[in-house]
């Protein structure tokens, strides 16, 4: 072959070669840049999820939901609202705790009130801006988590309820009256600006729970097992404002006698006017956490002084209102030597319990006396009490039953209740007549059976 061939061959092969690296490292190049941008735009896009994370979650969890624009709810009742404006039982779902998470059961002996908790809790959680209420659930009982910021934490946005499930005679559980405490609990809600529900709904919730920490309620009709049904503003931001985002959760507890061993058939009393509960326009109708908070201080200057509770008193004729834990009555002969049985009416003063209201029920239907609801002053409780007409003076509550006052310090003077000392006590056969329709002995339309 001529050298000239073998050279142009030879020239060609080299360009050839030459275009081959070039577009080798032409396309080396190219994708290192596409990987570079990439880069940079990945790291441009993690910078702006970062700095858009809440409102991308919030948008999610919206499009999960298929939530729909909030309804008016607070215009609306309770009991009138829509499927919108509440929780439905419907909806409800149950996680179980794993068996070796389960507790032991305490003795009867050892029960000591809110000392004891079950297994599982119910909660629902509360958005406005996700629609209203969410679908409830029963978990394992475990701690909350909520934002340092809550507004339960700062502003006192809380209330809670007691009610009880006993164990009858014939082993069924009977909850007693909690639709009066459904009632009461959206009053509470309406005056600290917290959601409103349909009652029936959180009651078949509640059932459920019951159920599934059946036993949990006490085997002795010296126990129950007491609910509590909370509800707490969980928004994570300062100001006084009302809560757009809430959690509703209710917790078991199975209970002994609320007042310790010897002090369960009677107490003494404080009645001092330097200090007042509650007062005209205020929440003291209302059960909410901030009306007890308060009282902690004169509760345990009673103590002190061997008193179990304190006696509240309102405006310079110290009128009667109620104890820190019971409505208040009292049994007394009139002028003419006819029985009276009062207690201070429902005002802004006064909460609504359910025990006071079953006993005045009881009272209007017996016959065996007066029934009247009207205000009355500690000099009215001492003219009765010395001049021999003063029979009893007793509380009621869902924790404490009926509990009869023997005493009560006022004014530097001890003040005797002859209350134990009559035959056949009125505060004896409204307690006896109350146990006998919890624990079974007398079917009443009172007690919801849970199956």
């Amino acid at each position: 072959v001529p050298v000239n061939v073998v050279f142009e061959k030879s020239r060609k092969f080299q360009e050839f070669l030459k275009s081959v690296v070039f577009y080798v490292l032409s396309g080396l190049y190219l994708n290192y840049i596409r990987i570079m941008s990439a880069i940079q735009s990945k790291q441009r896009a993690c910078r702006w999820i970062l700095r858009h994370q809440h409102k991308l979650k919030q948008a999610i969890r919206a499009c999960s939901l298929q939530v729909k624009e909030a309804p008016n709810c607070d215009a609306m009742p309770a009991e009138e609202a829509d499927s919108e404006c509440t929780f439905r039982y419907d909806d409800l779902t149950t996680k179980l705790a794993d068996p070796g998470r389960l507790r032991a059961k305490p003795e009867v002996s050892d029960l000591k009130f809110g000392h004891f908790f079950s297994d599982h809790m119910l909660k629902i959680q509360y958005h406005r801006k996700l629609g209203g209420w969410q679908k409830p659930v029963i978990t394992p009982f475990e701690n909350l988590s909520i934002h340092p910021a809550a507004r339960v934490l700062h502003y006192a946005i809380q209330l809670f309820e007691g009610t009880k499930v006993y164990r009858g005679a014939d082993g069924k559980l009977r909850w007693f009256r909690p639709d009066l405490n459904m009632i009461r609990m959206n009053r509470s809600a309406e005056m600290i600006g917290l959601p409103t529900f349909i009652g029936t709904e959180l009651i078949k919730c509640i059932k459920r729970l019951v159920q599934i920490d059946q036993e949990w309620v006490p085997h002795s009709e010296q126990a129950s097992l007491y609910i509590r049904p909370s509800m707490i503003g969980i928004d994570g931001t300062l100001g006084v404002a009302q809560s757009e985002s809430a959690l509703l959760y209710a917790i078991l507890c199975p209970v002994g006698p609320y007042w310790a061993a010897g002090e369960e058939d009677s107490v003494s009393l404080l009645a001092d006017p330097r200090y007042a509960r509650a007062w005209p326009g205020g929440c003291g109708s209302s059960k909410l956490g901030s009306n007890y908070g308060p009282t902690i201080r004169v509760q345990s200057y009673a103590n002190k002084r061997g008193l179990q509770q304190v006696l509240w008193l309102y405006g310079p004729q110290h009128y009667v209102t109620e104890v820190g834990t019971m409505n208040i009555f009292m049994v007394y002969l009139d002028d003419n030597g006819e029985k009276v049985l009062v207690t201070p009416p429902l005002n802004e003063l006064i909460l609504p319990g359910v025990v006071r209201h079953s006993i005045l029920e009881l009272a209007r239907l017996w016959k065996e006396c007066r029934v009247e609801e009207r205000m009355f002053t500690m000099a009215e409780l001492l003219k009765y009490q010395r001049s021999g007409r003063l029979l009893e003076f007793f509380g009621a509550g869902t924790a404490c039953i009926v509990t009869p006052v023997t005493s009560i310090e006022y004014m530097g003077e001890s003040i005797r209740i002859p209350s134990k000392d009559h035959p056949n006590p009125m505060y004896q056969k409204l307690r006896d007549y109350l146990a006998a329709i919890q624990y079974g002995h007398i079917e009443h339309p009172w007690c919801i059976v849970i199956d």
